[in-house]
């Protein structure tokens, strides 16, 4: 008789109930003491006696479990019990737990006070419930299908005892028993959670594809509708391949059951026995796998339409003649093959099932990969041309679609290289608006203009827009004074002291100040100028693109301010301060609150700190991109949001798209690769994902003040946009509800824009044999004014009238050159030019312009050579005059910076035109416009102005209208604006400029306005130096008045001249 078996393990294994007959027991180990003598948490039990002694006790550090009963003997002997853990190491177990779950619910509970707070409730509970549905349904599918197949697989074993040569299974039935009903319940539960976890991110999948909209357009191939590409397909797809991983799971755990317990067993003389139960449940499970299999063969058909692996998106010729075909073969066979299996079922005869199996793996592997590969290399390719002409005609129709190309209007122009005198004559809504402004090198210029305190900065580069000033729409380079909040500052000064920037500042696009300097249209602290007055706007800014990470705003009535607000002026000897009024976060005033956004942002601060009270605020994901995107996740944020005056607050403009890598026939665009240029080189900050459709389906606005978002549904027929429309139907407002002035700031989106020219660089050709040869592909040029060749020059925003255009917009436009060709040589030579119309306002509430989003693309003849960006920039670079005065400019080791090469189509040519600007080598130096470049065909001019330049190139009179205003620049300067030249290190006059070309009369009210401005401004280095800010302030406050004393001067001697 044999005995009990003792179980071992850090808690002990449960007592074995003794056997019948034989040799003395073996202590067994328990479930986590598995072979003992190499497990330091359980050792192998005692040995049993013999016939009727008592089981073994197991060992172990936490002792072994009780011995077994000897076959109607005496009782084993008493295990050593476990030793219990001790009250401080269960409270310490049940504090780390506890403390675990409520950082996991500060997570969720500061979520929903944020959605909450700002009006987006429903898009938080949206997105949780769908996660919690289908994490529930895939959870419980999977887990109920595995432990349904597993309690199956173990109900069906065999009730004779094993044979011989089944010990060592025997032996793991007997080590599986005592835990064996844990294991069947916790195996289902683990791989149900994995399911679950998994299925959660399909989300947005589900919410599509049960509410999305017809496209009104089929697919050339079936005739389906494209939303069932967009929508339905990508379900299917992650529903099948559910149900294939559940099938196989669930039959895997089944068959190791029945192995384990003897119903599928390996017979010593060769061969397999596979029980009833178990030949029923192996039947079941292929069935389903094949039937499954079947259905995702049949869908494959729709997903060829989808492939990049061609040498053109979509189905080719093979796809269309032997990978569709041969698809449904398999699907049928598939599904054939699962009747075989059921017949099994049925007569117990696996021969047909395992050769209808076997006809299934041949027949993929012969006609789902042979067949296609014979019709590919035999047929297709000595005739690809002709044999793919059609489909690839459909990549193109379909691609063109897809990017909004479809309606590109494109004209054959002149190219015309020759510039005659009077050639710009009727260009005048072109030549007055060339921007000689770059916003890419203007920031350091409004730093040492504008910025008055170092707690202010500007972004490295400025933002173009338009704005209209005494009835003209004036391009204008606008940033808001964005708060900056160095690293090494106080907890206090980070938080609660340095919460928002200060206003605006725009200077004008095209018209430029004395010496070089912007000529600002809004400017100064307070705000003033030509544009706006501070009276006229909310200046403050708590929500901007270098805003701290979380600022607590807000005091009881009556309470003293403590918000550092703007710097002293003439009107206030002192910086003042300032309580924030708005609703603008969730609230801090109760402990449980202060907690909870405590653990968010590791700060006990926010607990402990008086200055957290009962009416606090606290602002946090204040970036306009991230709050917007946060609010909508289904869009894809454009990566550049700018800043408008409208309607008396500062607006951030976010421009946001419907995309999908599921359109028809479409090629595939790496949102990265094609936003990336000389701007925006890290690709880790621009867009990120592969798409093959894309739409500005909403414009969203930011407050800057309070944070509020706004969505507005923009492309009113797109259908992705209907859908999530469906889902979320009260989080949008119509387009009609944009009030005039907020329409009169909407701008084509640029990231859009570049990844459209990507694309129409190949896709401009639509003629297929054209379009195979490739003989005609473009590429968007490098940008000349970088010395790395490899990044993409940018586009540009600018007024401007297309030639057949009725009139002038706000455009963005780019260049095409000859896409290189490995062995050939690159030619930069201009083959097109593409504008997008972005003017959509017409000055009523909610009228959208019809000739908004326009794209008009300009093809210059192969016969005639005219300059592309880079060669205008050697050209610039190898003019012997041009290198002379360049030179000295650099004298004093000033720095020579070449401004962005503006291109314009004007009198049947291209006109490029190139600012220049100079940075002396002083620390508190700044960028300044010095001369103008501009070239035609081959000829060069250089001049002080952009007039004089136009004149050197079209024989001594261009004819060109030129910003009325222009100012010529101060020829006796070479070197780059510093502080002494009326800036400073931190600040500086509200215009950015004292004087013009002639010099003020000796003892005039001028000059001695000028030089007590270069006093104030010595005396404010000075202070700045040794950290005097009281003195410093006043010195500024010296400075603007002695400036609006020249500026008045000025005016004064300008009234007595005329």
């Amino acid at each position: 008789m044999s005995f009990g078996q003792s179980g071992s393990g850090p808690f002990g294994g449960p007592p074995h109930q003794g056997g019948s007959g034989g040799s003395p027991g073996k202590g067994n180990d328990g479930p986590f003491g598995a072979f003992g003598p190499f497990n330091p948490f359980g050792g192998r039990g005692d040995d049993g006696d013999g016939a009727g002694g008592r089981g073994g006790a197991g060992r172990g550090p936490f002792g072994g479990g009780d011995g077994g009963e000897g076959g109607g003997a005496r009782k084993g002997g008493q295990s050593r019990r476990p030793g219990r853990p001790s009250a401080l190491v269960l409270t310490l177990i049940s504090v780390v737990v506890l403390v675990g779950l409520f950082v996991l619910f500060t997570g969720v509970y500061t979520e929903i006070l944020w959605f909450n707070q700002i009006g987006f409730a429903d898009v938080f509970w949206t997105e949780i419930w769908t996660r919690v549905a289908l994490f529930a349904v895939a959870a419980v599918v999977m887990a109920a299908a595995v432990w349904l197949s597993v309690r199956l697989a173990w109900k069906g074993r065999p009730q004779k005892a094993p044979s011989a040569g089944r010990d060592s299974l025997s032996q793991y039935q007997r080590q599986l028993e005592p835990m064996r009903r844990l294991v069947f319940v916790a195996v289902p539960v683990v791989v149900g959670l994995f399911a679950g976890s998994a299925a959660m991110n399909g989300w947005q999948t589900v919410l599509l594809f049960l509410n999305q909209e017809p496209y009104g357009k089929q697919d050339p191939q079936f005739g389906m509708d494209i939303s069932f590409y967009l929508a339905t397909l990508p379900f299917l797809g992650m529903l099948v391949s559910f149900l294939i991983s559940v099938t196989l799971v669930a039959g895997i755990a089944g068959l190791l059951v029945h192995y384990l317990y003897g119903s599928i067993r390996v017979e010593e003389r060769g061969g397999v026995t596979v029980e009833k139960p178990a030949r029923i449940h192996v039947g079941v499970f292929a069935a389903l796998f094949l039937l499954l299999q079947g259905v995702n063969y049949w869908l494959a058909r729709y997903r060829t339409l989808q492939s990049q692996d061609g040498g053109w998106a979509g189905a080719l010729y093979t796809d269309v003649h032997a990978v569709i075909p041969t698809s449904a073969i398999l699907a049928v066979t598939a599904v054939i093959v699962a009747a075989l299996f059921v017949v099994t079922i049925l007569n117990g005869r696996w021969r047909v099932a395992l050769v209808g199996t076997a006809v299934l793996v041949i027949t993929s592997l012969v006609v789902g990969a042979g067949y296609p590969f014979l019709v590919q290399q035999y047929q297709v390719q000595p005739s690809e041309r002709s044999l793919e002409a059609e489909y690839i005609k459909r990549n193109i129709e379909m691609t063109r679609e897809a990017y909004g190309l479809h309606d590109v209007e494109t004209t054959n122009y002149e190219g015309a290289t020759d510039a005659e005198a009077g050639a710009l004559a009727g260009e005048s809504a072109n030549t007055a608006n060339i921007r000689l402004m770059d916003p890419n090198l203007l920031s350091q210029t409004y730093g040492q203009l504008q910025q008055f305190r170092p707690y202010y900065t500007f972004p490295d580069t400025l933002h173009v827009d338009r704005y209209e000033i005494e009835g003209e729409t004036r391009d204008t380079v606008v940033s808001v004074r964005d708060v900056n909040v160095s690293e090494d500052q106080s907890w206090v000064n980070s938080h609660i002291v340095y919460t928002h920037g200060y206003g605006m500042v725009a200077a004008d696009a095209s018209e430029v100040a004395a010496q070089g300097r912007p000529k600002f249209l809004l400017s100064g602290i307070p705000t003033t100028g030509a544009l706006a007055d501070e009276k006229d706007y909310e200046p403050r800014i708590y929500f901007g693109t270098n805003s701290p990470e979380y600022s607590v705003v807000g005091a009881p009535e009556g309470a003293a301010p403590k918000e550092r607000d703007r710097p002293q002026t003439a009107d206030s000897g002192e910086d003042t301060a300032y309580t924030f009024s708005g609703d603008g976060g969730p609230s801090v005033g109760n402990l449980f609150n202060q907690l909870a956004y405590a653990v968010k942002f590791g700060s006990t601060e926010l607990v402990l700190s008086s200055d957290v009270n009962e009416e606090s605020q606290i602002l946090y994901d204040r970036d306009p991109v991230e709050r917007v995107q946060k609010v909508a996740p289904f869009l894809t944020v454009d990566s550049n949001a700018y800043p408008a005056i409208v309607d008396g607050r500062i607006q951030w403009i976010v421009d946001a798209y419907t995309t999908s890598d599921a359109f028809p026939y479409s090629t595939a665009q790496a949102l990265g690769e094609a936003t990336t240029d000389a701007l925006n080189r890290n690709e880790q900050f621009n867009l990120s994902g592969q798409v093959n459709y894309i739409r500005n389906s909403v414009k969203a606005t930011v407050d800057a003040y309070d944070g509020t978002v706004k969505l507005y549904a923009w492309d009113t027929e797109d259908p992705l946009l209907k859908a999530w429309q469906n889902v979320y139907p009260d989080i949008m407002h119509p387009y009609s509800e944009m009030s005039a002035e907020l329409m009169d700031h909407v701008r084509y989106p640029e990231d859009m824009f570049k990844v459209q020219r990507e694309l129409l660089g190949r896709y401009h050709v639509t003629d297929a044999d054209d379009f195979y040869e490739n003989n005609d592909a473009w590429s968007v040029p490098s940008d000349p004014t970088q010395d790395d060749d490899n990044v993409k020059q940018p586009p540009y925003y600018m007024t401007m009238q297309m030639p057949g255009q009725d009139e002038a917009a706000f455009s963005l436009t780019s260049t095409f050159i000859p896409q290189i060709t490995q062995g050939a040589q690159q030619r930069n030579v201009l083959y097109g030019f593409l504008s997008a119309d972005g003017d959509a306002g017409t000055g009523e509430d909610g009228q959208k312009r019809d000739s908004y989003g326009t794209l008009r693309l300009l093809e210059l003849p192969r016969q005639t050579t005219v300059p592309g960006p880079g060669q205008a920039q050697a050209n610039f670079d190898s003019n012997d005059s041009v290198s002379q005065e360049l030179n000295l400019l650099r004298q004093g080791a000033s720095d020579v910076i070449n401004g962005n090469m503006i291109t314009l189509p004007v009198a049947g040519g291209i006109l490029y035109v190139q600012p220049v600007y100079v940075r002396s080598s002083g620390p508190t130096s700044y960028p300044t416009l010095r001369k103008v470049l501009v070239s035609f065909g081959d000829q060069v001019g250089f001049a002080d102005t952009l007039e004089g330049a136009l004149n050197q190139v079209f024989d001594g009179d261009s004819g060109a209208v030129t910003p009325e205003e222009q100012q010529e620049f101060d020829k006796g300067e070479t070197g780059g604006g510093e502080a002494g030249d009326g800036g400073s290190d931190e600040g500086g006059s509200d215009e950015g400029e004292t004087g013009g070309d002639t010099p003020a009369p000796a003892g005039s009210d001028l000059e001695k306005a000028l030089k007590e401005a270069q006093d104030a401004i010595e005396r404010g280095e000075e202070a700045l130096a040794e950290g005097d800010w009281a003195e410093y302030g006043k010195q500024q406050d010296r400075l603007n008045k002695a400036l609006e004393a020249a500026i008045a001067a000025e005016e004064e001697a300008k009234k007595a001249q005329d």
